[in-house]
């Protein structure tokens, strides 16, 4: 008989990466992703959306209750704790799936959801936007703002209490979270935030290997998973009209002073070895400059994934 042919590795570990890659997150890569072809480098195929975004996710939470609602160009899936709520309702939080704009699905952050609902005790409002490159760039701004007040005049039916209302995201879904933190506070009436969880969120979409701003562009240039190619891609699929990208509701980096003044406390996580890691934290550092308070954490030798990876 002969041998099984051997695998074609499509995703190696850069050697300059290696050393500073944490050693699971690397035995991990190379068990998986390194025999898959970059999506960026396939046609595109809308069917790719039924897989994960991400590898390595844990299996949700039993939770009180999920049900699905219909939103004008959208759904969003509400997770309900068990027991009793409090008297004036659960907290709620609003949360975006990442996948750059392009990948995703409603069931994407099931696992995240679910762990926020049980171990927050609060109510999860997770959005199913559309996406790029089929709708580009405003759309997913657009159901975002539309679930945003969705949640305030559902209150009563979600049985939640809008004064303990947070929103949060992960990368593409950190950016429409950021986002959304200015609308609120410059809409009329305002709608008012206590917290913001930005995770590996993209705040500057005019960020690129070219310039000196974000120099983990260029530190990171060989990492894994996202790469400036594939970021590139993203970023294409998304928001295809270059001109779009200084905008604030695209880049919420150049959001209005007076709304980065009004936005709630944040939390911000990013990789050390992921290209976003700087904006992340320049992003961070001007909302402490605002007067924000701002806790940023750097999760050494993670690269851009691995918040969501928690079941690997």
């Amino acid at each position: 008989m002969s041998a099984p042919a051997a695998r074609t590795i499509h995703q190696p570990i850069h050697p300059d990466l290696l050393p500073k890659l944490l050693p699971e997150f690397a035995d991990y890569h190379n068990k998986t992703s390194a025999y898959q072809v970059p999506i960026q480098d396939l046609p595109w195929n809308p069917e790719c959306r039924k897989a994960p975004p991400v590898q390595g996710g844990s299996a949700p939470l039993p939770v009180g209750s999920v049900k699905d609602y219909s939103l004008s160009h959208c759904q969003v899936r509400v997770f309900t704790p068990e027991g009793e709520a409090p008297v004036k309702g659960w907290p709620v939080f609003l949360f975006f799936h990442g996948g750059g704009w392009t990948l995703g699905n409603i069931g994407t952050e099931n696992a995240f959801s679910s762990n926020m609902c049980k171990r927050a005790n609060c109510v999860v409002v997770s959005v199913d936007y559309r996406l790029g490159p089929e709708q580009p760039y405003p759309a997913a701004v657009e159901d975002a703002e539309e679930a945003l007040h969705w949640v305030v005049s559902k209150a009563e039916e979600l049985n939640v209490n809008t004064a303990k209302y947070a929103v949060g995201g992960s990368s593409s879904g950190g950016n429409l979270a950021a986002i959304l933190t200015h609308k609120a506070a410059l809409a009329n009436p305002p709608v008012p935030l206590v917290f913001q969880v930005l995770v590996v969120p993209v705040t500057d979409n005019t960020a690129s290997s070219s310039d000196d701003r974000y120099p983990s562009w260029t530190e990171c240039a060989n990492t894994v998973a996202l790469t400036p190619k594939k970021m590139l891609w993203f970023k294409n699929n998304y928001s295809p009209n270059q001109a779009d990208w200084s905008k604030w509701d695209n880049s919420p980096m150049f959001a209005p002073e007076e709304s980065f003044r009004k936005s709630p406390p944040a939390w911000i996580g990013v990789a050390e070895l992921d290209i976003l890691r700087d904006e992340g934290v320049v992003y961070g550092e001007k909302l402490k400059a605002a007067g924000v308070p701002v806790k940023i954490k750097v999760y050494k030798g993670a690269p851009h994934p691995i918040m969501a990876m928690d079941g690997a």
